[in-house]
């Protein structure tokens, strides 16, 4: 096992890193910014060592920088959590180079997967079902408008390299295809140095159901329960939970069939997630796969009582997994919520500053709290707006919701703005809570109706 790990991260998931690594007897190392220098990571970790400047290009995601820091303090493995240099096939293999293990899957099936248009291919070839559309790279718009013709509008044009929205555009008509080809094209080159395409059929009135799954490197094979990962805004997961209540017995066993045979034919290593999507008869669609640890993986270790981080660690050690699929049991149900630093009454703007105060719900049984805040904290502009997470879990979903509304409504930062008040609201939507909702719900119902509420108690 290892002595001593870097994780290169920051906020809350190294937080949570962090927290996994010391219970393993792991010296745990951080890396921080200059902005960073007084956060909670930095404070709690057993080493730490700047890698740069406020902005990520300066610090997180300079892989010189980091690799650097790795080196100089002794650690024998890395791990990257979420975001950042997570799915960056180069930092991976840069990793491994000088002769560090990579908490994660190898730099090629990064690489394979990370594109999307290879990722959908290669699971055409596993067998594992695929939405329909482009066989290959779209170029230009005629290409463009020759496969949107076959399969049929609505489409999704989305780039190749690409995740979190960027370089992507709903077409819902022919007349509508020259304009967002050209400004999803441009964004994509933009954001991540690839203008490569493709183009799939819009899965009207779907869920998005997403598996994550392990592997270690003898092979074997256990995934966990289903996400319900459906609440969406900009193609920004707003509320996950576990299990999904729409799935079946048989629906579950199915897609755990296919995300076996997907990894396999892969020849995976360590956890990753299979994104899906699901029509309205049950059956399910390859969407995409991330090969990280995700955010919302606490619902999925609070409905199994495992240590995911554990897991990962320990695979990358070359340890078996000491689980088998049998072993894994659905335990009540879990929701999660994202709190972030924002102001959804405009229209989501960012919130940086100072917190004078601020007071999460912490106690209680089913209650978790996942969050980097303190009181005289920082929101700094430069990073991702999510300053916690809030998990419940109950024997049931409807108490697990109860739950987590009565967490939110305890939830007290004082400095900058938060969403809390839309989550509150969300919570008590009739659609959320009869679980009759699908990717487009939030935009197309939710937020036209809580917006309106918003402008008559003006």
């Amino acid at each position: 096992m290892f002595k001593k790990v870097l994780v290169a991260n920051r906020g809350e998931v190294a937080v949570r890193i962090i927290r996994t690594l010391k219970e393993m007897g792991i010296k745990a190392v951080a890396i921080y910014s200059t902005a960073d220098k007084n956060s909670l990571h930095v404070q709690i970790a057993d080493e730490a060592i700047c890698v740069g400047g406020p902005k990520p290009a300066d610090s997180y995601i300079n892989m010189k920088n980091v690799i650097s820091a790795a080196v100089l303090t002794g650690s024998e493995a890395i791990h990257p959590g979420y975001g950042f240099l997570s799915e960056n096939a180069l930092f991976a293999e840069m990793v491994g180079d000088v002769g560090i293990k990579w908490i994660g899957p190898r730099p090629e099936t990064i690489d394979l997967m990370g594109n999307k248009e290879h990722a959908r291919n290669e699971m055409r070839q596993a067998d594992v079902p695929v939405i329909p559309g482009s066989l290959g790279y779209i170029h230009n718009v005629g290409e463009a408008r020759e496969v949107a013709n076959e399969i049929g509008y609505p489409v999704l044009l989305k780039a190749a390299a690409g995740g979190g929205g960027k370089g992507m555009r709903f077409i819902y008509a022919d007349d509508e295809l020259q304009e967002n080809f050209t400004n999803a094209q441009a964004e994509a080159k933009l954001n991540y140095g690839d203008e490569h395409m493709y183009i799939e059929k819009v899965m009207l009135n779907c869920r998005h159901i997403e598996m994550q799954v392990i592997r270690d490197q003898q092979g074997n094979v256990v995934c966990f329960p289903e996400r319900n990962c459906s609440l969406q805004r900009r193609n920004q997961k707003v509320m996950e939970e576990s299990p999904a209540a729409s799935m079946t017995t048989d629906m579950r066993e199915d897609m755990i069939d296919v995300v076996t045979k997907a990894v396999n034919a892969i020849d995976y290593e360590n956890t990753g997630t299979i994104e899906f999507l699901q029509d309205q008869s049950g059956q399910f669609y390859f969407m995409e796969m991330n090969t990280r640890i995700q955010v919302e993986h606490p619902v999925t270790e609070m409905v199994t009582g495992l240590d995911l981080v554990r897991l990962q660690v320990q695979v990358a050690a070359g340890e078996t997994l000491p689980l088998k699929q049998e072993d894994v049991k659905i335990q009540g149900h879990a929701v999660e919520m994202r709190l972030t630093a924002e102001k959804p009454e405009a229209n989501f703007a960012p919130s940086a500053g100072k917190v004078d105060f601020v007071f999460l719900p912490t106690g209680g049984p089913g209650v978790r709290i996942d969050s980097a805040l303190y009181n005289g904290d920082m929101i700094q502009p430069f990073y991702d707006s999510m300053i916690a997470k809030l998990i419940a879990h109950d024997e049931t979903r409807e108490e697990a919701i109860a739950k987590l509304a009565r967490m939110i409504d305890e939830t007290s930062i004082v400095g900058v703005s938060t969403s809390k008040n839309f989550q509150e609201a969300l919570l008590k939507d009739e659609g959320v809570l009869t679980d009759q909702f699908t990717t487009k719900y939030l935009e197309e119902h939710f937020l036209p109706e809580w917006e309106a509420s918003l402008a008559t108690d003006e």
